[in-house]
């Protein structure tokens, strides 16, 4: 989602891509949340996080806890970030429950992309 944000609302100062740790495929739920505020995330995919240890980025960001134990380091040239959002995946209960959970952090990111990049 967070890819998906920054492109949407700052891809003209900012080239965003996804990597983790186990990449793949988007979360159905990160899907119908972006789509309900006019961003299609439908086609995207990570690549592995290894892949840009040898790339010169100006900024890495992780955005959950995992994601920071998990992946190695990779120096930025400006800065690395690392903001913590609850993992909207691991949310339980209804259909609607686990939607809400996406937005719920997808409006939390959101927020977040704005005070960081909107500059």
């Amino acid at each position: 989602m967070a890819e998906g944000l920054l492109r949407a609302k700052y891809g003209d100062r900012y080239t965003a891509q996804s990597a983790g740790t186990a990449p793949g495929g988007v979360n159905p739920f990160a899907v119908e949340a972006m789509r309900e505020i006019g961003i299609d995330i439908s086609n995207h995919r990570s690549e592995h996080v290894n892949v840009y240890s040898d790339r010169p980025l100006d900024y890495l960001v992780t955005v959950c806890d995992s994601a920071k134990e998990a992946c190695p380091y990779i120096p930025a040239t400006k800065e690395n970030i690392h903001m913590s959002f609850p993992d909207p995946s691991a949310a339980t209960g209804t259909y609607d429950e686990k939607l809400q959970a996406f937005r719920t952090v997808r409006d939390s990111i959101t927020e977040w992309i704005e005070a960081k990049f909107g500059q």
